[in-house]
């Protein structure tokens, strides 16, 4: 079959996928590339024009190929050229599960988890109900109408939308102000509010195996350099630490990975996937599932493959056979 890349989105995560697909062109040089414009429209576009664009988490992209028309209408042309889509897509429609429902329904196979899965996992509050049940321990959620309340009892809360990815919109509540913040900002967007665990942050990507087996790859550690791992600190700054394999206790680590594996399964995730925790006093505690991580070359999925000793290629080819295999049964 075929092989495409496709990136960009309508998401805030677009940036970040211009990243991933200079990572996945460079790996997969001999794939087409095609990118998703912010108006929704879907255009081929060069290696040469990819490769050149600099500053891709702070400069938007623009393709220099011919549209393929809607999201849909690419679809359908990925069918009839007997396709395979490897995704440097990241959030938004592109990872909750829409965009899958549109491949699937044309039996074109792609890269990571399927539409049920993806829409559940990209839910923070589903994904926590559906992780808990496997036995992986999450922070209590609160109402907005419960936080003055909570916030008097520990001190402090979180608040993140229920529905985004990159750590966008995080509000650190710490007073009655915050809170009308979050009261502000949930007019428009479904935001997700718990009690600010103190503790070290950490994530463990997943990964299917060409076999179907699953494994977990070696945990990361995360050091923020001003204390908080937004996308700034994530993408922009140099002084955030991100350490693979992690220094954690080796109990630790292997309780991130089993906590992991479980989160992976309780989903039906497939492919790969990575889950957030911190490690409070009492353990690692599960934040969310990202079932279409950061590929790019800094991103913390392929750093944790290298520490398992495994080639971003490699990882590749393993889910591009996956995905093939999927839709021929």
């Amino acid at each position: 079959m075929r092989t495409t890349i496709l990136f960009g989105g309508t998401s805030r995560e677009r940036l970040v996928s211009v990243a991933s697909a200079q990572a996945l062109t460079t790996a997969l040089p001999e794939a087409g590339l095609w990118f998703w414009d912010l108006d929704g429209t879907v255009h081929i576009t060069s290696q040469e024009r990819l490769q050149g664009h600099e500053k891709p988490f702070e400069v938007p992209f623009k393709a220099d190929g011919a549209t393929l028309g809607t999201v849909a209408e690419a679809l359908d042309a990925a069918a009839a050229e007997d396709c395979v889509l490897v995704l440097g897509l990241h959030g938004g429609t592109a990872e909750n599960g829409q965009f899958q429902v549109l491949a699937e329904a044309r039996g074109v196979p792609f890269t990571g988890s399927g539409s049920a899965a993806s829409h559940l996992a990209f839910d923070k509050t589903a994904a926590k109900l559906f992780a808990g049940l496997a036995g992986v321990h999450s922070p209590s959620s609160v109402t907005l109408d419960e936080a003055d309340e909570a916030l008097a009892h520990y001190g402090r809360l979180i608040a993140k939308p229920a529905s985004e990815g990159s750590s966008y919109g995080l509000i650190y509540v710490n007073s009655s102000q915050d809170i009308a913040a979050v009261r502000r900002e949930s007019a428009s967007m479904a935001y997700l509010i718990e009690p600010f665990i103190t503790g070290p942050e950490a994530t463990c990507g997943v990964l299917e195996q060409a076999d179907g087996s699953v494994i977990a790859l070696p945990p990361v550690e995360i050091v923020p350099g001003d204390g908080a791992f937004d996308y700034a600190g994530k993408y922009l700054k140099s002084t955030t630490q991100e350490i693979c394999p992690a220094r954690f206790d080796p109990a630790i680590n292997a309780e991130l990975q089993r906590l992991a594996v479980k989160a992976h399964k309780a989903m039906s995730c497939r492919g790969y996937s990575r889950s957030d925790f911190i490690i409070s006093d009492k353990g690692p505690i599960y934040l969310e599932t990202n079932t279409l991580p950061g590929l790019t070359k800094a991103s913390l999925y392929p750093k944790s493959l290298k520490a398992q000793g495994i080639d971003f290629i490699d990882f590749l080819h393993g889910q591009i056979e996956l995905a093939i295999r999927k839709v021929s049964k």
